[in-house]
């Protein structure tokens, strides 16, 4: 199966309504190629599921601005103050997960688990409406598993299976969410020959990603 697709037919696939999975931390990690693309098509009423929204005018920030996200589940929203005056508004549902329970929500929807007991929150609005459960004398909240109809994964290499490598922050959540999304779409800072990536640091497994986006072509 080809792999390697322009950005427009990998974004194409996207309909409006979808819940997709974002990496990065602060912009730093989130792939800003299909970000623009998506702008681009006017993908409309989309379900966000991200660490935040950045900042205006910039990665998820972008979507924001542009007025295509329905809902957020995020960590938090405090730095950009366009998806506080959204949700003030009634134009966007925002759901805060602390952020270890939104990485582990997001391992156990790779992962194939019923979800993750945690005692974060107990006690606290993020406790509302859910099950808690005894374990050794300690009571722990049952978190759901999150997954989405896609992922967009941005990663520092590919290669052309779709073998994938990151560095530094843009690891936090770009493998995990790669478990989760239905579809995975990735964007790579630079695409290598097979074998030029060492096995022992690929992160993310050809197997699970569905598309790459194909270099651009430049002229001069």
């Amino acid at each position: 199966m080809r792999k390697t697709v322009s950005l427009a037919e990998a974004v194409e696939q996207v309909p409006d309504g979808a819940s997709v999975m974002i990496g990065g931390f602060m912009g730093v990690g989130t792939p800003p190629r299909l970000i623009d693309e998506t702008i681009r098509q006017g993908k409309k009423g989309l379900t966000i599921i991200a660490n935040d929204t950045a900042r205006p005018g910039v990665g998820i920030g972008r979507l924001i601005d542009a007025r295509l996200v329905r809902k957020v589940i995020a960590s938090h929203i405090g730095t950009n103050p366009v998806t506080q005056r959204q949700m003030l508004a009634g134009e966007i549902d925002v759901e805060l997960v602390p952020q270890s329970t939104l990485i582990e929500r997001i391992r156990a929807g790779g992962y194939g688990l019923g979800g993750i007991l945690t005692s974060t929150g107990l006690g606290t609005v993020v406790e509302d409406g859910k099950r808690t459960i005894e374990v050794d004398g300690r009571l722990f909240l049952l978190e759901k598993p999150l997954m989405a109809d896609f992922a967009f994964i941005y990663a520092k290499q590919a290669d052309y299976l779709g073998n994938l490598a990151y560095v530094l922050t843009a690891r936090n959540f770009n493998p995990v969410m790669a478990m989760a999304g239905n579809v995975v779409v990735a964007e790579a800072q630079s695409i290598v020959p097979v074998g030029v990536i060492p096995p022992d640091a690929v992160m993310t497994p050809a197997v699970l990603v569905k598309c790459l986006i194909a270099r651009e072509r430049r002229n001069g």
